[in-house]
């Protein structure tokens, strides 16, 4: 305490202020400048920090999860989907409504709606009243599902794209009513690419060749998928519009980044992780630049399945894993391993921005 005494010469700094700030000199004018020693979270603040998981699929009515994201201090939006597999889409939302009952402020869940009498007079009318008895159920969001444009037909035998004219009915009513939508529109550019140009999906699509479009050229390209939905923002400037899966532009900061500049209601989610790391790997500081800048934009979520499991701890431990991974790639600069491509250092976000894309925009979008 002397020695600083008679290094300062003119003032005491008095020791708990030192606890709380550290100083830098800039270069160029000598001057020091101090900033909070506290200005980013470390890896082991992941449990004491409030989250949010905005793109969850619960299928069964077993705990485990949730019990697990008590413990790791996490809301989560329960995504219901009109999928032709899996769960049937009365059943996810059987259980969404039973677990917001038992688990009140835990969780939010998102509803959608049913494309299966698309071509009817009333499918419109029809629509809107089933959407409007699930929001008297606790129901925030709607969620809009991939079938439209990539499976559903119209009397003609078209494709039914996300701004045709019978969606955009309903696409207004929830403009009109401030109620969200998140789209999961198209799949990975992947999905049209040959199996050897691909990225992440190579797997899958082998695996699944019905689904690769590169081998069904009479489906709607990647393009026509992000055009209809660019097209149905540009004729809803006031939808609260939330991309799922990077907006399927995982495979470009750029071109997301023109969307988010674009459409000022528009946000994404996170959910495609390998290439926000891919990205992160190739130039870091552009990709974290590009979450400073939309750091009000940006929500976090994982497209986590949770089905009905006979071993639950295992189920509780993967689900820990996977959401402390996350935050080692946001909240630090420690190593991390992209399988087949090498290692990157995590961003280190700041504390305001880990705050927004943790917990604050969703609460925001969801309100």
């Amino acid at each position: 305490m002397k020695n600083l005494k008679k290094a300062t010469g003119l003032f005491f700094l008095p020791v708990f202020l030192l606890a709380f700030t550290t100083t830098s000199v800039h270069k160029r004018t000598g001057v020091v400048k101090s900033k909070p020693a506290d200005e980013y979270y470390s890896f082991e603040d992941f449990a004491t920090v409030k989250k949010f998981d905005v793109h969850i699929h619960i299928n069964t009515e077993e705990p485990y999860f949730i019990e697990q994201a008590k413990k790791d201090n996490f809301n989560f939006l329960d995504i219901v989907d009109d999928r032709p597999f899996g769960l049937p889409m009365a059943e996810q939302q059987k259980i969404a409504i039973l677990d917001l009952q038992k688990y009140p402020g835990l969780l939010n869940f998102a509803t959608t709606f049913t494309v299966k009498d698309y071509n009817n007079e009333d499918w419109v009318q029809q629509t809107i009243a089933a959407l409007k008895q699930s929001f008297a159920k606790g129901a925030k969001v709607v969620k809009i599902w991939k079938n439209v444009g990539m499976d559903l037909r119209d009397s003609k035998g078209k494709f039914v794209m996300l701004d045709d004219p019978r969606i955009d009915s309903v696409v207004s009513f929830l403009e009109k009513n401030h109620i969200p939508l998140i789209g999961h529109n198209g799949e990975p550019k992947d999905c049209w690419l040959p199996l050897d140009k691909m990225t992440f999906s190579k797997e899958y699509y082998s695996a699944h060749p019905e689904y690769h479009m590169y081998l069904h050229p009479e489906y709607p390209s990647y393009q026509a998928q992000i055009d209809a939905r660019d097209h149905m923002l540009q004729k809803h400037p006031h939808l609260k519009f939330v991309g799922a899966h990077l907006g399927s532009l995982e495979w470009s900061l750029d071109e997301l980044a023109k969307r988010l500049d674009k459409y000022p209601n528009m946000s994404v989610d996170l959910s495609r992780m390998s290439n926000l790391q891919l990205h992160t790997l190739k130039d870091r500081e552009k990709t974290r630049n590009f979450f400073l800048k939309y750091q009000d934009r940006l929500v976090y979520g994982t497209d986590k399945a949770i089905n009905a499991t006979t071993k639950p701890e295992e189920l509780a431990k993967t689900t820990h894993i996977s959401w402390v991974n996350d935050w080692k790639f946001y909240a630090t600069d420690e190593l991390i391993a992209l399988k087949g491509f090498g290692d990157l250092k995590g961003l280190k976000l700041p504390k305001k921005v880990i705050d927004k894309i943790y917990y604050l925009n969703a609460k925001k979008w969801l309100q």
